[in-house]
């Protein structure tokens, strides 16, 4: 795979107001070349590693930057273990027995900690990580500016209460993405990530068997797809946490099949659909379906604009040794 070299690129002199807190010049796209330069070599090959074990790896890094940003912001939130002083994000409802890829961090940490000792911190680790493992399966390439500080607590109530569920309309679902300085269109462009990863059948089953309460299937699920799903889940308890590919077509390999799989009525979970029953939505889900490309470029804005969310910077937070544990 043609490795991309990095280029210089400057950061814009304004402040991006996220939930109150300012990124300014102190996120940088230089901010390790004197203190860490190996960083980015580093985080490379600890990603290629995992993502050489498990493809699916991919989308798990991709959903824990996801979990962790929507949540006190970009700050490694989610990857702290419980403590005495807060209840951990890893075991609110959205994540639990489902967020992953945290022993894939730990070994990037410490990979970077015996490279340049208590200089990165677990928020850039995560936000780089990502950016290689969509790399590797086939998506678009962005620069990271970098500069992210580690946030001292987690919390499990925020986590509840504003990570955005499969089962819910889409007008909360957007709602909870502007409430982070997000778009709609954010929301139809970072819901193409889908085009990669698993989802446990509980998320979608009632689409399979009784679509609001009807005793009867989503009609507009396409017909083959549905029969398909019923095998991996069985309409019985012991299936819930089976897994089903987002996309059945190109499951390993990011690209924008995912928005074809709409229009098909192909869509695995309800909020994916959705996008193609909303007049605001539908359009954009048909240009990126024909244009990917555009979809390429778009996401790479998204991610850029997601990893700003409620950023600590300078002297806020710290950074951390151990991932999984405040200082």
């Amino acid at each position: 795979m043609e490795i991309i070299p990095y280029r210089l690129y400057t950061v814009p002199l304004f402040c991006l107001l996220f939930l109150g807190h300012c990124v300014s010049g102190q996120i940088d796209y230089n901010f390790y070349d004197y203190s860490c330069p190996n960083l980015t070599g580093i985080v490379r090959n600890g990603v290629a590693s995992a993502v050489a074990k498990e493809t699916r790896m991919a989308a798990s890094l991709l959903r824990l930057h996801f979990h962790d940003c929507f949540v006190n912001g970009c700050d490694a939130s989610i990857l702290l273990d419980e403590s005495s002083a807060f209840k951990g994000e890893k075991n609110a409802l959205p994540n639990r027995n489902s967020a992953r890829g945290f022993e894939v961090i730990d070994a990037i940490k410490a990979d970077v900690e015996r490279a340049c000792p208590s200089t990165v911190s677990c928020a850039d680790i995560l936000t780089l990580a990502v950016r290689e493992a969509i790399y590797l399966v086939g998506g678009p390439f962005w620069p990271v500016a970098m500069g992210r500080r580690d946030g001292l607590t987690a919390n499990e109530t925020a986590a509840n209460e504003q990570l955005p569920s499969p089962i819910e309309p889409l007008e909360n679902i957007t709602a909870k993405f502007t409430s982070k300085g997000l778009t709609l269109k954010d929301v139809v462009v970072l819901s193409g990530a889908h085009t990669i990863g698993f989802a446990q059948c509980f998320t979608f089953k009632s689409r399979l068997f009784n679509f609001d309460n009807t005793g009867n299937p989503d009609p507009t699920l396409d017909a083959s797809l549905l029969q398909s799903l019923q095998q991996i889940c069985p309409n019985q308890a012991d299936s819930n946490t089976n897994l089903a590919p987002l996309d059945s077509v190109t499951t390993n390999k990011f690209d924008n099949v995912y928005y074809r799989n709409l229009v098909n009525n192909s869509g695995l979970l309800q909020s994916d659909q959705a996008l193609m029953g909303d007049n605001r939505t539908a359009p954009m889900v048909m240009l990126y379906n024909r244009l990917p490309f555009l979809f390429a470029s778009a996401f790479k804005t998204s991610m850029v604009k997601m990893s700003y969310i409620g950023v600590l910077t300078g002297h806020d937070g710290e950074i951390r040794k151990n991932c999984r544990v405040v200082n």
